[in-house]
């Protein structure tokens, strides 16, 4: 087996977990009110769902790209960036204990 084979394979599965992380952070973000959003002290619900959302189109519009791709690299870091620090304050401010 050739290692370029490996290499696209390798590839292929990052763009696709990728593509799954930027999605389920994209749809994550639609699902909390606004009033969550600014409770938390986060950016508001549109700019998170303006930021995931290009996220997730950048990802299907360049699915063949590397994903070290510039644009990728953003976008990723963003995601990860809701997910670790806006979602879990969101479910901070609306839990119901």
């Amino acid at each position: 087996m050739n290692v370029f084979v490996v290499q696209d394979y390798v590839s292929l599965v990052v763009l696709v977990v990728l593509l799954a992380v930027k999605g389920f952070a994209f749809v994550n973000s639609l699902l909390w009110s606004p009033q969550a959003y600014e409770a938390a002290g986060k950016l508001t619900k549109p700019a998170w769902v303006a930021i995931t959302g290009l996220g997730f189109a950048a990802q299907l519009l360049m699915l063949t790209s590397s994903p070290l791709n510039l644009i990728h690299l953003a976008f990723t870091i963003a995601a990860f960036v809701y997910l670790a620090d806006v979602r879990p304050a969101l479910a901070e401010v609306t839990s119901r204990h």
